[in-house]
């Protein structure tokens, strides 16, 4: 079944309890109020990034599809034009390290991945509206937000939320030049003091209240959550109501959206906390301010009394007050029942105490480039239990610029690694294999790196792993059992761009596809025995000219991670896996996409996980034409497909779905990931270690420039099953009258908006590269599973292409 999309996005603000009474019908116009745009015209506005993403277009088939939206770039972009047309200069904040009270991990995932079973389920029917609505809610999740008439939902890092997408968002901020900052930790308490014009800004919940609060006045307003009023804002930006000139088309006299702004109809929404006080019955600021906290926010759960039954923001305040505005009262006399034991409201208090001190003395990036808590003067020793460990603050200058995402920089900081559900549940033994032992490596590598370049107390450090699906065991290691980390033996690439550019130069047309300092660059330039030589540049003791160029540093940083995989040996030469890649990068092609594919494909072999076995029994979506030996054939082909990125415009995806193959596409998104912790640290490791120049502002261009910063979904592989199991509805699937009908008919009818013959053109190229690959590994002595098999499946595709 195809899933129809009526429009390409939704837009959906993200609710609390506070949101609920503020919007509310009887309070829309006295507490949230509107004004024209033009009212912000030559504004900074400080946006919550997060929050940005919560509240911008979405597209509801995400979360079946996996990977970056196909819409969404299209749609922020006007906005951010729009803004920009009125005069608005936006500065975005992300959120950092991981802070706050965070008592249920993998709830988030977990009720994410119930959502998305519940989508497919109702998707096989098949009841397509019914099953769109419900993907559209599948990144959402009940939150500690009730009201009387239902529950509120709201966004998760389960699926394609802001967390997932904020490497999405930074390139498209960047590639566009609007600055943006990552904070240390919350982006909220940054935004509140954010510096105008920071000269390479920062940004977080805490950061954004930071910027807004300073006396220097940075920002002119902020756009983001109501949790901000936690930190003190006294007016807030919930949200934009923009306009556009609809028009009737002349030829088919239907009426279309144009692109044309109408900036005198637009508005913004807002509100003011003194209205809140007084709508609320004139209370106290300080009143206020534990409600909120009370009735549930990011930084902490609900009152334990409200989880069980609906409740308003006046609920709450008037409960509070009755206890004499006293929550340690509260929590101390509050009647207890079965369902909720006194130790219940005890354990509360201590976790709202927790966040209330992190939330006044939160950690942000101050004008002068110092990461600091706010009233430092005024902070507790132990600080750190209630905001999170404090890293080198070289480690928080390379994360505000963008260099490294936050992964690894938590796992450290923490102590912790959780390891959440993935978007279709991850209920296979495959996938808990995969994330329990296999890429288990990759991450004490990557810890073990950054560890041993950083202050010995982190390299005494125990870590613990935790597993959404075995909540009850976890695994320790320490890192001074992984130490000395490799570092020592990556210390030999440091080469100049003098010798990369002549490199180039004698690798002539072939290389012309090649950036300097891609990942397909750096295999290529390896064929040379005598230049691979020549690359084993260990630092003299004396000191030595640090490397300067985006490229350089580029070039060397996917040189140690290529050591690091097993692609390179020491002596900078080739492995047989290096040859392997090598291989399939010369069938494939040398874009960033297709060195993804090719990298990807070959890391996936090395870990057996590019079969034709039944790994996903439970889930819908798998072949269902043809005789067991088909079925085997088209899984194997489309899994492969999977690897690659469909034709298709910036729009929303109208197509057909598979639960099977998304849950394929969740193992490559583990081992993507893992693999760009890997980069990233062989990246930040040469600043740490003082290899390359830290004075620079070209931090994302380098970051855009490492292998694996893109993630593509499984759309192309559903496309590719589509077709492969349509043949089968004529008597010979490989007659040419079948697979003629058989493309337009998906062309037409499954494939609405995409380019089928170019997406077709992508799954058959990869899947010549992939078995280019296994022939050879073959002919090299790599054991290989099922050869066999994959002669046969190319001979079965070979007569259906």
């Amino acid at each position: 079944m195809k899933l129809e999309l009526v429009g390409s996005a939704f837009t959906e603000k993200r609710l609390t309890a506070f949101d609920a009474w503020a919007s509310s019908p009887t309070n829309r116009d006295r507490v949230e109020k509107s004004m024209p745009i033009s009212a912000l015209s030559e504004s900074v506005i400080g946006v919550d990034a997060a929050y940005f993403l919560e509240v911008s277009a979405k597209e509801p088939l995400v979360s079946a599809l996996g990977g970056f939206p196909l819409a969404l770039e299209a749609s922020i972009v006007r906005e951010l034009h729009d803004w920009q047309a009125v005069g608005i200069r936006p500065h975005f904040v992300f959120n950092g390290l991981d802070d706050g009270i965070n008592d249920d991990p993998f709830g988030p995932s977990l009720a994410s991945a119930r959502a998305i079973a519940t989508a497919f389920e109702t998707y096989s029917i098949p009841q397509a509206e019914q099953a769109t609505e419900l993907f559209k809610i599948s990144g959402k999740l009940i939150v500690y937000c009730y009201f009387s008439g239902g529950t509120v939902l709201s966004p998760n890092p389960g699926a394609a939320t802001p967390a997932a997408l904020s490497g999405f968002l930074k390139r498209l901020l960047y590639k566009h030049g609007v600055p943006f900052t990552v904070a240390p930790y919350s982006a909220l308490a940054q935004v509140k003091h954010l510096h105008l014009p920071p000269p390479r800004p920062p940004a977080h919940h805490g950061q954004l209240a930071y910027f807004e609060k300073h006396p220097n006045q940075f920002i002119d307003a902020i756009y983001g959550p109501s949790e901000l009023f936690l930190y003190g804002i006294d007016k807030l930006i919930t949200r934009f109501k923009l306009a556009y000139q609809p028009y009737i088309d002349p030829v088919l006299g239907n009426i279309k959206k144009s692109s044309h702004f109408i900036p005198e109809q637009s508005e913004f929404h807002w509100i003011d906390r003194r209205t809140c006080l007084e709508e609320l019955g004139r209370i106290p600021a300080d009143l206020f301010a534990d409600s909120l906290l009370l009735a549930g926010s990011k930084a902490l759960g609900p009152f334990p009394a409200f989880k069980e039954k609906p409740y308003t923001i006046r609920d709450v305040v008037s409960l509070l007050a009755s206890y004499g505005r006293s929550v340690v009262s509260l929590c101390n006399q509050y009647p207890e029942d079965k369902q909720i034991p006194r130790a219940a409201y005890l354990n509360y208090l201590d976790q709202f105490k927790r966040a209330l001190i992190g939330i006044r003395h939160h950690v942000v990036i101050t004008k002068e480039g110092d990461i600091e808590a706010l009233d430092k003067e005024k902070a507790p020793s132990d600080l750190h239990y209630c905001v999170g460990q404090r890293l080198p603050e070289e480690l928080n200058h390379y994360l505000s610029r963008g260099l490294v995402q936050p992964r690894v920089l938590n796992w450290l900081a923490s102590g912790t690694i959780l390891v959440p559900a993935p978007y279709q549940g991850g209920e296979s033994q495959v996938y808990q294999n995969l994330v329990r032992a296999q890429i288990e490596p990759l991450r004490k590598q990557a810890l073990s790196l950054l560890a041993d370049s950083v202050h010995r107390y982190y390299q005494k450090k125990e870590i613990t792993t935790k597993y959404w699906f075995d909540m009850t065991h976890e695994t320790k290691f320490n890192i001074k059992d992984l130490l000395p980390s490799e570092k020592h033996t990556l210390s030999a690439w440091n080469v100049m761009e003098s010798t990369l550019l002549k490199r180039k130069e004698t690798l002539g047309k072939e290389a012309s596809d090649s950036t300097l300092g891609s990942l397909s660059f750096a295999i290529r330039s390896l064929q040379d025995a005598d230049f691979a030589k020549a690359t084993i540049t260990p630092r003299a003791k004396e000191r030595q000219k640090m490397l300067q160029s985006g490229a350089e540093i580029c070039a060397n940083a996917v040189w140690r991670f290529l050591q690091l995989r097993g692609y390179v040996d020491e002596q900078h030469q080739l492995t047989v896996w290096g040859k392997l890649l090598d291989g399939v990068l010369s069938s494939m092609g040398y874009s960033s996409e297709q060195e993804r594919s090719a990298l990807l494909a070959i890391e996936l072999l090395r870990f057996d996980l590019i079969k034709a076995d039944t790994m996903f029994s439970n889930y819908s979506g798998a072949p269902t034409r043809g005789d067991g030996i088909d079925r085997r054939n088209c899984m194997l082909v489309s899994r492969v497909a999977c690897l690659g990125r469909v034709a298709h415009p910036p729009r929303g995806y109208s197509g057909p779905l598979s639960r099977h193959l998304l849950a394929y596409h969740a193992v490559i998104a583990a081992v993507q990931a893992a693999l760009r912790d890997l980069v990233e640290m062989s990246a930040v490791t040469m600043f740490l270690e003082g290899y390359a120049e830290r004075d620079r502002d070209d931090w994302m261009d380098i970051a855009l420039t490492l292998p694996l910063f893109v993630e593509d979904g499984c759309a192309l592989g559903v496309v590719t099953m589509t077709y492969l199991d349509e043949l089968f509805l004529r008597p010979d699937p490989t007659a040419k009258a079948t697979r003629v009908e058989t493309k337009e008919r998906c062309e037409s009818e499954w494939v609405k908006y995409g380019n089928f013959e170019l997406s077709q053109q992508r799954a058959w190229q990869l899947w010549d590269a992939v078995y280019g690959a296994v022939k050879q590994a073959k002919e090299s002595g790599v054991e290989m599973r099922e050869i066999q098999m994959w002669d046969d499946v190319d001979q079965w595709l070979s007569a259906r292409r």
